[in-house]
């Protein structure tokens, strides 16, 4: 590897070698020594540019809550109800694909890590917003102690929770597909907007 990147090109690939990892192992379990291995440094050098273990920890969960808003993000040419549903998708797929990841950055947040925590809480705000977008009340988006934020960011919890524990199932005993785990969700929101 080429030993002479700057400080910012050697740390964007740092965080970039902690988001593949994260692929198949929670962050905790991360080896500084296995991610220093294979950007072709030493540990030391990895401390030069993250102070410490969790300060490596924190740059790859901000990137990992960076992902998700950039992935989940659809074509703003499609119609709300369509970027909504599209979300949705991105959303399922991207768990599905990185369920270990996932869950790693989740219960990170649920692990009291105050920097953790503020990620997960910007992610959720970030995809909350939009759905108020998709729905026609943007103005609700930055009122997060009004009704319709609440209600949405909780639904927001109600469908990661069933797309992580529908991604866990081996696809053979999954109960319905993706499509209807999306549509499901749908119809969900649209229940809870009547209450």
């Amino acid at each position: 590897m080429d030993h002479r990147l700057s400080a910012e090109d050697r740390k964007k690939q740092l965080v970039k070698i902690g988001l593949m990892m994260l692929r198949d192992q929670p962050i905790h379990e991360l080896s500084i020594d296995a991610i220093a291995a294979e950007a072709g440094i030493s540990r030391g050098l990895l401390f030069h540019y993250f102070p410490s273990k969790r300060d490596y920890y924190l740059a790859v969960i901000s990137a990992a809550g960076r992902r998700l808003l950039r992935v989940t993000k659809p074509d703003d040419a499609l119609p709300p109800e369509e970027q909504l549903r599209e979300m949705l998708v991105q959303f399922v797929a991207f768990i599905t694909r990185r369920r270990t990841a996932y869950i790693s950055f989740v219960r990170g947040a649920a692990g009291g890590d105050d920097f953790a925590v503020k990620v997960y809480d910007e992610t959720r705000a970030g995809l909350t917003k939009r759905v108020l977008t998709y729905l026609g009340t943007p103005d609700v988006a930055d009122e997060p102690a009004s009704q319709d934020y609440l209600r949405i960011h909780a639904w927001l919890s109600y469908a990661e929770d069933l797309a992580i524990e529908w991604s866990g199932l081996p696809e053979a005993d999954r109960p319905y597909s993706a499509d209807h785990l999306v549509d499901h969700s749908i119809e969900a929101l649209q229940m809870l907007r009547k209450l």
